[in-house]
This record gives C-alpha cells, sequence and structure tokens, in this order.
C-alpha cells in the first residue's frame, strides 16, 4: 500500500521534474512537463494545472499517470499511476502550494488555473516493477 505521508515528505524534499500523461476521451495522448505535486493530509495528491490541454483531458478523462525524475546521477524516481477525484479553482489553497507563484506574476496572468487532487492508484519505482497499489 502507497504511503501517503512518505509520498507527501518525498515530494516535499526530493527535487526533480515531473512529467504528466493524459489523454482524452478518443485515446489521444498528451504529456507535458509539470513541477512536483503535493501531498496532501488526506492521501490524495495535488498539482496544479493551467487551464490547457491536460486540464482538458482529465476533465474527460479522470485516469493519468504521472513520471517523476529525480535531480542527480543515475535513473531514480516514481511512476504513478493516478485518478482524478476533484478540482479548485483559484483558491487560497493553491496559491498557498505554488512554489513559483509571486504576487506580480499572478497579476499579470489571465489564465485559470487548478489544484487538481488525484487518488493514487499505483506506485512503481522509475526503473524496475516493484509496486505499491491502492485498494
Amino acid at each position: 500500500m502507497t504511503n501517503a505521508q512518505d509520498l507527501k515528505a518525498y515530494f516535499e524534499e526530493v527535487k526533480g521534474f515531473g512529467v504528466l500523461s493524459t489523454s482524452n476521451m478518443s485515446g489521444d495522448v498528451n504529456a507535458a512537463v509539470y513541477s512536483r505535486p503535493h501531498g496532501m493530509d488526506d492521501g490524495s495528491l495535488a498539482i496544479i494545472m493551467d487551464d490547457r490541454l491536460s486540464h482538458k483531458n482529465v476533465l474527460e478523462n479522470a485516469k493519468a499517470h504521472f513520471l517523476f525524475m529525480e535531480t542527480g546521477p543515475g535513473y531514480k524516481g516514481k511512476r504513478l499511476s493516478l485518478t482524478m477525484l476533484r478540482e479548485e479553482e483559484d483558491t487560497e489553497l493553491l496559491q498557498d502550494l505554488c512554489r513559483r507563484c509571486h504576487p506580480k506574476e499572478l497579476a499579470k496572468e489571465q489564465s485559470k488555473r487548478f489544484l487538481v487532487f488525484f487518488r493514487i492508484d499505483k506506485e512503481l519505482p522509475l526503473i524496475g516493477v516493484n509496486q505499491t497499489t491502492n485498494d
């Protein structure tokens, strides 16, 4: 079973980059670079998303996959199979969690921002097959 507290600590401490893969109802796949997700106290994972293709896709198809590669030598990281649970638009929690949000930049931005919450269905290492699932 995936330990939500371990993942929360992992994403707070470990630097790296992520790729979120989504698809629409027709199966057209998209992959986009994202920063580290936020582990929430309820065990979900939250990702800040702009109003773009990945967000549109998770509204059509709740299944997604997040690949995270740690900064440094070698191939270390995680692969997470996800299911969207809910979202919040431009909330205070989103602003609190945003690592790169600055007041001047926020004032300039015209696009909507969403805090999208996902259930972690499966966790795999970046390389290999040791598997952890949530039931």
